[in-house]
């Protein structure tokens, strides 16, 4: 008596289509797409190396000639 019965599953379903209503659950997806898609940018961009730049000061006080 678990909730493996897919009857089960559909008034789960329709309970929280009647709590939530469908817009709000399509933004509440929409948002969740977004922020995967943002994860997988940034873990990406992660394993590209950075190239690290080095500045040189000069100094004021050097004249050159």
């Amino acid at each position: 008596m678990g909730f493996s019965s897919i009857t089960h599953w559909l008034i789960v379903l329709l309970i929280i289509f009647l709590i939530f209503g469908t817009k709000k659950l399509r933004n509440i997806g929409s948002d969740l797409g977004a922020a995967v898609k943002n994860f997988k940018d940034a873990a990406k961009n992660e394993k590209i190396p950075k190239v690290k730049t080095s500045r040189r000061r000069v100094s004021k006080n050097r004249v050159g000639k």
